[in-house]
């Protein structure tokens, strides 16, 4: 071959050569010379011939000698072979276990399966011998009527027992299948696995995991409730019993909106199914969402039911005061309030009894700030003594409802006699129709007098005993304790003439004595039962606040379980703090006191709002016009007697017109204090004492802060001064004089001034300080002053008439001649009211 020039070629030992044809490009070729290998043929090794091992199954170990794999040895080979056969024996072993297991299992589920079967069985004969007793009753029922039926009617009408009997209490069309037997359960069984029924679902037997995950495939499995319900229905079905209760139709209170769920409970009804009929009617709700009373009435009388409406003022009718009976009622202590004019001894006959008759002896142990503590005499009365000297905490309670004074001891000092303030103590005790017993204090001072003050009470319709009347009096003094026994001695028979009582076993009510807000523990009332027994844990409501009572204290600062009629004790766990004079009532659930409170809470928002403001907006528009033009002179007003403060406030409301008004800022009864001091600087007002006087600390401030009082016995000279004062407020009255005129001849032009009109003055008098006005045509086409006034060059302050003179008016040049310039002057006149 030229192109392997001679050479041999290189190849496998019985290689075949070939020439292949390459082609390249541009059209070369190149034959070379390629080789063939042939297939390798495996010569067996000498002792190839010995006999192969045999299998179990006959068939040699390792298969063909012939196919064994190359380089495998007969060690090799039979060592393999070995394992191979071990192999095959464990797992026909294991074969052999599984298979006795599952036997075992087959075994252990029939045996099971036989003994639910044999159960099933005895459940089936029970109900078949109830059912057949059932049958049986019934016929013997059946049997009594038509033998009666068959007795009281004629032969021609009257019908034999079998006629009767298939119309007897629909047990044969309300009997049960015959009953079936295991073999035939287990056939009627699709599922075809054991332990499962056709009927009820539920598994029994061992759980697998595979049978786990099929229950999971089918939906979630029937609990014991309700198998035990189905049951209980099949055997009802089975007894001719049906199975339906028999629905109850109810009245429904109806407020003014409710929600849906208190809807559903109120008639006893499944919330989903009032859901459902709501959104038949169109209305989506969920159970939280609150309906209008239309739209419940609607559902429920959909559902049957008989609607009752109430309004929102019914939730108070759960705390309406339930008449007492007569045995129910016990004796209670009596309640006494002091009452009287300022520094008449009230403080400091308080403290006298509480220090001498204090129930646990320790002069110390009454908390200050309770308002309220009991004392006990020497013949074991106990008496409750209220800390509201003042009238007005008195006045409060009673405009709340809360009658909680039984005695009201009027204190009046014997160096002083009847005031103002004891007048308007005897006008609220008598109006709240309550007993008095007059305490005469001071006794033990230079010129007192109890004569005189039992003199002076005559004139307030207030007989003592002395006077030969039926009201106490007794002679006291707080500073040396004179006449105390005798005051409680007093009280003490008063209490027993009235003979008062109260039921201690029923809800508690009561009244708010005070309330605070405390630091520590939240809001606490002072709170007086008068009837029932308040325990600690009980839900109260107390005016727009409602709460549990988490702890009661008592006037020693002991916390105790319970407190009945009579006793003042601090409430703790309220939701809010409670005004004075509010009434406690105790209820059954929390629901109701909440309910109650945000009743309350609305109706006072509401009318606050009503009372504060307009109704239109025309009305909003006319206050503020009203207010924007208006001066106010504010005043404060202290006066001896109730009457004459209430005279000088009425008279103060006439004084003013459009422009000025007086507000009275507070009015009040008594001796001008350091407070009134204080609320007349803050307002800039002055203070006008009628027949009082400001104390010493009052007088020192008023110097302090600037602030003026005045004092005055005649209230005409008063109501002279708020006027005079008030006409102060007026803005002057601005009055015109015409002083004259003047004429314009001619007009002429002069540098650094401008137009300067040469006039003649025809009437009166011109001046250069007046007012002006150009008249043309007699209509006024400019007002202003005059800048310049000249006669001849010289400046002159004013010209005469008849005299020729020169105006320049200020920033105004448009003067023509023939025009007429009218002279005046402005002055300011005061005004009065």
């Amino acid at each position: 071959m030229s192109d392997n020039d001679g050479k041999k070629t290189l190849g496998l030992g019985g290689s075949r050569p070939s020439n292949v044809k390459q082609s390249f490009s541009h059209g070369r070729t190149k034959n070379v010379v390629v080789e063939t290998k042939r297939k390798r043929v495996v010569v067996p090794k000498p002792g190839a011939g010995k006999p192969v091992p045999s299998g179990p199954t006959g068939r040699p170990i390792g298969g063909d000698p012939s196919k064994r794999p190359a380089g495998i040895s007969d060690v090799e080979l039979e060592r393999r072979m070995k394992a191979l056969a071990m192999a095959r024996a464990r797992e026909t072993e294991e074969a052999a276990k599984r298979e006795a297991e599952e036997k075992e299992r087959a075994a252990d589920r029939a045996a099971r399966r036989a003994e639910q079967e044999a159960k099933e069985a005895e459940d089936r004969e029970r109900e078949e011998r109830a059912k057949q007793k059932a049958e049986d009753e019934a016929a013997k029922k059946a049997k009594a009527e038509a033998d009666a039926r068959r007795a009281a009617a004629t032969p021609a009408t009257s019908t034999t027992p079998s006629d009767e009997a298939p119309t007897t209490g629909g047990v044969a069309r309300n009997a049960a299948p015959r009953n079936k037997t295991p073999e035939r359960d287990n056939r009627d069984n699709k599922s075809g696995k054991p332990g499962r029924s056709e009927n009820d679902g539920r598994r029994s037997g061992k759980l697998t995991v595979n049978a786990a995950m099929r229950g999971g495939e089918g939906g979630r499995q029937r609990s014991m409730a309700a198998m035990k319900r189905k049951q209980d229905r099949a055997r009802a079905k089975a007894m001719g019993v049906s199975a339906e209760r028999e629905k109850v139709y109810r009245e429904v209170s109806l407020p003014e909106a409710i929600t849906v769920s208190e809807l559903a409970a109120r008639m006893t009804e499944r919330v989903a199914d009032v859901v459902k009929a709501l959104m038949t009617n169109g209305i989506m709700a969920t159970q939280t969402q609150t309906i209008d009373a239309d739209t419940a009435e609607l559902i429920i009388e959909e559902f049957g039911h008989t609607v009752v409406r109430v309004s929102d003022a019914d939730v108070e009718q759960v705390i309406t005061a339930v008449e007492d009976k007569a045995e129910d009622l016990k004796p209670r202590a009596p309640i006494i309030t002091i009452m009287g004019h300022v520094d008449h001894g009230k403080t400091s006959l308080l403290d006298a009894i509480r220090k001498t008759r204090v129930v646990a002896g320790e002069a110390g142990g009454i908390t200050q700030h309770i308002g309220a503590y009991q004392v006990t005499t020497d013949g074991g009365q106990v008496l409750s003594f209220l800390d509201t000297p003042g009238h007005a905490a008195f006045t409060s309670m009673r405009s709340r409802g809360a009658q909680v004074t039984d005695i009201v001891v009027l204190v009046v000092a014997a160096d002083d006699a009847v005031m103002p303030q004891t007048i308007e103590a005897i006008a609220h005790a008598k109006a709240a129709k309550v007993p008095m017993i007059v305490a005469i204090n001071k006794i033990d001072r230079e010129g007192a007098n109890p004569d005189k003050v039992r003199t002076d009470l005559l004139q307030h319709e207030v007989i003592v005993e002395k006077m030969s009347g039926d009201v106490q009096d007794v002679e006291v003094s707080a500073i040396t304790g004179q006449g105390l026994d005798k005051l409680l001695e007093a009280i003490a028979l008063q209490s027993e003439i009235l003979e008062l009582k109260a039921n201690p076993d029923r809800a508690a009510t009561g009244a708010v004595i005070e309330a605070q807000l405390d630091v520590g523990r939240g809001p606490v009332a002072t709170v007086l039962v008068q009837s029932g027994t308040l325990r600690r844990g009980d839900i109260f409501v107390v005016g727009e606040q409602w709460g549990k009572v988490r702890a009661l204290i008592n006037d020693h600062g002991e916390r105790v379980e319970e407190a009945g009629p009579s006793v003042p004790v601090e409430v703790l766990g309220l939701n809010g703090t409670p005004e004075a004079g509010d009434v406690l009532n105790v209820t059954s659930t929390e629901a109701q006191a909440r309910e109650i409170a945000e009743y309350r809470a609305n109706a006072a928002k509401d009318k606050r709002a009503a009372a504060g403001a307009a109704t239109t907006l025309e009305q909003l528009m006319a206050n503020a016009k009203a207010n924007e033009d208006v001066s106010e002179l504010p005043i404060l007003v202290k006066a001896d007697v109730q009457g004459s403060a209430e005279a000088i406030v009425q008279a103060m409301e006439k004084i003013g017109n459009d422009e000025v008004r007086v507000r009275v800022l507070h009015s009040g009864v008594g001796a001008i204090t350091e407070t009134d001091i204080g609320l007349a600087e803050a307002s800039g007002a002055p203070v006008f004492g009628f027949n009082v006087r400001a104390n010493a600390s009052a007088r020192n401030t008023a110097n302090q802060k600037g602030v003026e009082i005045r004092y005055y016995s005649v209230i005409y000279d008063l109501v002279d001064d708020v006027k005079a004062a008030a006409s102060g407020l007026l803005s002057a009255e601005i009055r015109e004089n015409f002083i004259g005129y003047a004429t314009i001849k001619d007009v002429f032009k002069v540098s650094n001034v401008g137009k300067v009109a040469g006039c003649l003055v025809t009437e009166g008098v011109a001046r250069r300080s007046a007012g002006v006005r150009l008249l043309r045509d007699n209509v006024v086409i400019h007002e202003g002053t005059l800048k310049t006034l000249k006669r001849f060059k010289d400046e002159v302050p004013e010209v005469q008439s008849g005299q020729e003179c020169g105006m320049a008016f200020e920033n105004y040049e448009d003067v023509r001649a023939n025009d007429v310039i009218e002279i005046f002057e402005r002055e300011e006149v005061e005004r009065n009211l």
